[in-house]
């Protein structure tokens, strides 16, 4: 399996699980230390807080689409592109463009350490 199928695994693993509301899988997809920025501006770090975030938009019950996937590898860290989807809270779809970097574990597999959903926030921003 080439490097770029195994980061695809987990985002697969991941995004698989989200959708299931499996919270124990989707936190083995994410190295200890990562940071997720659940909301634009609130970077989230540690279990604990992770497990919150990701347990709120479950419970939420926001469905997501998702797109085609983009893949960079560089040695042991990867950098992972997709567009996402969902019904936002006024009704009207919501989109952004996922960014997310991953680290290879010692075992050969990946995992995230970085993963900014709103990644694509900063061309929205008036300067």
């Amino acid at each position: 399996m080439t490097d770029e199928a195994r980061v695809l695994s987990t985002i697969n693993t991941m995004t698989a699980a989200f959708a299931a509301g499996d919270i124990d899988t989707v936190m083995t997809t994410y190295a200890p230390e990562a940071v997720v920025v659940g909301e634009p501006g609130q970077p989230a770090t540690g279990e604990t807080a992770l497990r919150a975030m990701f347990a709120a938009f479950v419970n939420s019950g926001v469905a997501f689409t998702y797109g085609d996937h983009e893949v960079v590898v560089a040695g042991d860290t990867a950098l992972h592109l997709m567009k996402w989807s969902a019904p936002g809270p006024d009704g009207e779809e919501m989109t952004a463009l996922s960014v997310a970097v991953l680290r290879r574990q010692p075992d050969g597999g990946w995992k995230m350490v970085i993963d900014h959903p709103f990644g694509d926030g900063v061309m929205n921003q008036e300067r």
